[in-house]
């Protein structure tokens, strides 16, 4: 049992947590341009202009809508503007803010700013992210209101939660002996902190707090994020340098295309230098467990897959067929080797055939949205029949309901 005086501790703790000074704020600040350019390339590994831009607004002015099991949180302004951006921020209060978690004005922020993983940053990528996003252009706009459950928008609470799951401070860096450890080091680092990879690749507890399988799988926003630790197990087993290509382009020719969330990820690791890429990629296929027997395919079943064969050849089989130019001339990959097809979960699936794959100029993959063309069990029938006659696997339980649900929350 805990004794009371360990509790005690813990209160007076959390107090002190709760109860933080403001940092005075600054009028102007001025940066190196090697600082500025050596921050963005840090905030690409970071990224932060895919949580802090809605989909109507200006990069990094904030808005989105994150949806938690709590409620939905807006993010914030990470602009320079100093009225509702960070603009009379210090360099003080923005480290305190990435390594603690509290605003310049004191208030504890919430852990959807992932500051559990950026506070183990390097203070030379704090001060570098710090001059690039003072270099951005003002935009004054202050995000929405939160939507939270009544007691959660007691923001001193969360000083208990952070007494759980936070561990303020960098790492030391490891000791490396080759090229190739000092290439699965940086990848630790990127994944860790930068890239708080964890966030959505790891199981989130009742209260929010990450499961100790770290990057066993989890899910944002409807979408599944696969566990990055069974790669190998996929039905065709991945290779560093297929990842590698997927991070950097959100396309493998053997494996699929990155959409929902991880797509904006891709486009955002465009933009950095290939060695981070190819780091990130070791590391990840060095925390590699051994996977299942294979799996064994399923025999197709006409019961789940006639009207669907039917609704495919219709509405999908123009480029999703082996035989259609985006399969042959385009080296798309067969849907049979897509994890939002054979995998357990059919989450993926469900929304991309909603929500389709949007057009964007740093990539040249783009699916149509269904959901105003697609009845729910039209979904369902199409669903099935990729899964069964195209994935070789056993048709999904309760997919309508699963489907109608996705068709709520996320496409009303």
């Amino acid at each position: 049992m805990i004794g009371l005086g360990t509790l005690a501790a813990g209160g007076i703790a959390a107090l002190a947590w709760a109860l933080q000074p403001a940092i005075a704020p600054i009028k102007t600040t001025t940066h190196n341009a090697q600082l500025v350019s050596q921050g963005q390339r840090i905030v690409a590994l970071g990224d932060c202009m895919v949580c802090h831009s809605s989909a109507t607004g200006l990069p990094y002015a904030g808005g989105l809508p994150l949806r938690t099991p709590f409620g939905t949180i807006y993010s914030t302004n990470i602009t320079p503007d100093p009225e509702t951006g960070i603009g009379a921020w210090s360099l003080e209060a923005f480290r305190r803010a990435v390594r603690h978690g509290i605003s310049r004005d004191g208030h504890l922020l919430y852990p959807a700013f992932p500051y559990i993983h950026y506070t183990r940053m390097t203070d030379q990528d704090i001060e570098a992210a710090y001059a690039y996003l003072m270099s951005r252009t003002p935009v004054r706009y202050t995000p929405p209101t939160n939507e939270l459950l009544l007691p959660l928008r007691f923001r001193p609470s969360l000083a208990f939660w952070n007494l759980l799951y936070l561990h303020p401070g960098e790492e030391p860096a490891a000791a490396v002996a080759t090229d190739s450890d000092r290439q699965i080091a940086r990848g630790r680092y990127l994944v860790d902190s930068l890239g708080h990879c964890a966030s959505c690749h790891t199981e989130l507890n009742p209260i929010g707090g990450e499961s100790k399988t770290l990057l066993g799988g989890g899910s944002v926003d409807g979408w599944e994020a696969p566990a990055l630790t069974t790669l190998v197990g996929a039905k065709v087993p991945w290779t560093a340098k297929q990842l590698e290509n997927y991070l950097r382009t959100g396309l493998s020719a053997e494996h699929g295309a990155a959409k929902g969330p991880m797509r904006a990820v891709t486009e955002r690791l465009s933009e950095v230098p290939r060695e981070d890429v190819q780091a990130i990629a070791s590391y990840i296929m060095s925390v590699q467990l051994p996977h299942p027997a294979p799996l064994q395919p399923a025999i197709p079943s006409q019961l789940h897959t006639t009207e669907g064969a039917t609704l495919f050849a219709a509405a999908c089989a123009s480029c999703h067929s082996a035989s259609a130019p985006m399969s042959t001339t385009g080296k798309r990959p067969s849907l049979a080797l897509s994890h939002s097809v054979v995998g357990d979960n059919p989450a993926n699936l469900i929304q991309t055939m909603l929500g389709g794959a949007p057009w964007v100029t740093q990539s040249a993959v783009y699916m149509p949205p269904f959901a105003d063309v697609l009845t729910d069990e039209q979904i369902v029938s199409i669903a099935q029949y990729v899964r069964v006659d195209i994935g070789k696997r056993p048709p999904w339980p309760e997919l309508s309901s699963k489907v109608a649900q996705a068709r709520k929350e996320i496409h009303p």
